[in-house]
């Protein structure tokens, strides 16, 4: 019988806040651009706070699954990568709950509403940023250090130090 929940979760999960903070600056920027021909910005703005929203909502999905699958990933990656990947996707999730909270701020009338506006395109640029170190950091656990194979190959267990110093034929040649 197969299910349509992948297994692991995690990695199909990141998918959504990468998106999503890709998305924000641009929904943010065409606000601030319809504001200023006119539009009103309780209408403008509401988008880009439902996309702040739903971003802040899969990254913390994302930080939940990742826990619930660090345990059988840190047999095989060093606890020093993975710390570091936990570490800025939670930073990730609070600079993104900020966010949020500045663009439902720039639903208000008047200067406050224009300034937290444009503090909210700022904080979005500023996620791009923020999403690219998570991301980059867990690229890293799977592509240097074999965060895969402890799903892939069964009883894997190791530092991931050793394989991440293997080439990539050295490993390709394992599998043959």
């Amino acid at each position: 019988m197969s299910t349509f929940i992948p297994d692991p979760l995690h990695p199909a999960i990141v998918h959504f806040p990468i998106v999503l903070t890709m998305l924000l600056p641009l929904f943010a920027l065409g606000a601030l651009w319809a504001i200023r021909r006119g539009a009103r910005p309780m209408r403008a703005w509401g988008l880009t706070s439902a996309v702040a929203g739903a971003l802040v909502a899969s990254a913390w999905l994302a930080v939940q699954t990742g826990e619930g699958q660090g345990d059988k990933v840190e047999s095989v990656v060093p606890e020093n990568a993975l710390e570091s990947h936990e570490e800025a996707g939670e930073a990730f999730l609070y600079f993104a709950g900020g966010v949020l909270v500045v663009t439902l701020v720039g639903l208000a009338r008047g200067r406050v509403g224009q300034v937290a506006r444009l503090a909210g395109t700022a904080g979005a640029l500023g996620l791009v940023v923020a999403g690219w170190q998570v991301g980059h950091s867990g690229g890293e656990l799977v592509y240097r250090h074999g965060a895969a194979s402890a799903y892939t190959q069964p009883g894997a267990v190791g530092s991931g130090e050793a394989d991440a110093n293997r080439s990539v034929a050295e490993r390709g040649a394992d599998r043959d």
